[in-house]
């Protein structure tokens, strides 16, 4: 599963990927904002500090279909092929997908909230679909199962096409939508740590470090004979 860091905060990014082989970074316009910053030269450094070929996930703000698509083609003229366009689905939006798709232009469809939408934007060319998973159940929906339903949609038509899962208030959406087969999730910076920190894991480290040494004085690790 392809596990990317929804955050344009560039300590969280570095921290992150300090730690863990992560596959890209996604953004919005929301997140841009809560930098308090330029957002081009936020994009700029965040590009800057992932390892080459990451994924770098950006969103255009044009409302025209002509032009998302001249915004989608500045952007990856800056920041590079690895740049994926997210592009809402509006009417519009679907048409500047189609459009950019035979451009040879990676898009990721976003603000999807229901599974038509995901099976309409994979029609038009997007290599990703994004349903916000916490945000329809805020609505009164089961946004696990909305993205369950596009995943089927996209394998059962044969669509080159994954759903990107997003929008998470815990790791136990992640875990029912991996075990589902959902080929990637973007989640914030607090969702990821989640996913593998555990107070009983460090515990039992510190139990076995105390263990070992009682075995002999001043005996810290391995390195120490």
């Amino acid at each position: 599963m392809i596990v990317m860091i929804d955050s344009a905060n560039l300590e969280e990014i570095k921290y992150l990927f300090n730690y863990f082989p992560y596959d890209g970074v996604t953004t919005n316009p929301s997140i841009l904002k809560k930098e308090n910053r330029n957002p081009f030269e936020q994009l700029k450094d965040i590009k800057n500090i992932i390892p080459k070929d990451t994924m770098l996930h950006c969103q255009v703000l044009s409302k025209n279909a002509d032009e998302m698509v001249k915004e989608a083609e500045y952007i990856v003229e800056k920041f590079g092929k690895d740049t994926y366009i997210k592009v809402p689905v509006t009417e519009e939006g679907l048409k500047a997908i189609n459009i950019l798709s035979k451009k040879g232009i990676n898009t990721t469809a976003t603000a999807i909230y229901t599974a038509m939408q995901g099976y309409m934007a994979a029609k038009a060319g997007a290599k990703f679909v994004a349903p916000y998973v916490n945000r329809l159940d805020n609505l009164g929906y089961d946004g696990v199962q909305v993205a369950k339903d596009i995943h089927t949609l996209l394998k059962n038509h044969n669509f080159n096409c994954k759903v990107v899962a997003a929008s998470f208030k815990n790791s136990q959406q992640i875990l029912e939508l991996g075990k589902f087969g959902i080929e990637a999730i973007t989640a914030s910076f607090d969702v990821l740590r989640n996913l593998y920190i555990h107070p009983v894991t460090d515990k039992a480290v510190n139990d076995f470090c105390n263990d070992f040494e009682k075995i002999e004085d001043n005996h810290k690790t391995m390195l120490d004979y």
